[in-house]
């Protein structure tokens, strides 16, 4: 062989390599959790959660990158108190019975060493979209015992400004800021 051809197996090898490292995980919605928490009148805080939840999570700790994409089912929102959850479902709120879902989409991943430490990208909700970005409080992988794969998640969070939806019912009464907070699992594919 010579030398330019050595060269060239050499760069496909290493670009065969690189995109090896990239790995495609399915989030597993029975260890992910979609949380908000909402002051309520400057007295206590309403805590919430959405139990229906898919999506998958490509990321590649070699070259520093990586997408998901979360979708969450609007109608499956639950605070333990079923009026309230009515009334967050209807057009007030959510608007559960026209946008029955919210879709966060992210192609901005930040990198600590080999653990995500931040995402962002677009979070689609009641028919408009706004950019939101992910802080990791924790994010690790493992190879899980039961289904003989690597898990990969961690703990993330942020606050967003509900009127960026137009979602303005309540307001200054019920704050505009409300804390999100993501717990994810998902099992590589």
């Amino acid at each position: 062989m010579t030398k330019p051809s050595l060269i060239a197996l050499a760069l496909f090898a290493a670009a065969g390599l690189a995109r090896a490292e990239s790995a495609t995980y399915s989030v597993d919605p029975s260890h992910t959790f979609v949380t908000f928490e909402a002051l309520h009148f400057g007295t206590s805080t309403i805590r919430g959660r959405f139990d229906r939840k898919e999506g998958s999570v490509t990321f590649d700790r070699a070259a520093k990158n990586g997408k998901a994409e979360i979708t969450i089912d609007i109608g499956s929102i639950s605070t333990g108190v079923a009026p309230l959850d009515t009334h967050l479902k209807s057009k007030d709120f959510f608007n559960a019975a026209e946008h029955g879902s919210a879709k966060f989409v992210a192609d901005k991943f930040a990198f600590n060493g080999d653990k995500v430490s931040e995402i962002g990208g677009t979070l689609t909700m009641l028919g408009k979209s706004a950019p939101v970005t992910l802080k990791a409080n924790n994010f690790n992988c493992y190879n899980n015992p039961m289904f003989k794969r690597e898990v990969c998640g961690g703990d993330f969070e942020t606050t967003i400004a509900r009127s960026q939806w137009g979602m303005t019912y309540g307001l200054p009464g019920i704050p505009d800021n409300i804390r999100l907070l993501i717990q994810i699992e998902a099992i590589k594919q």
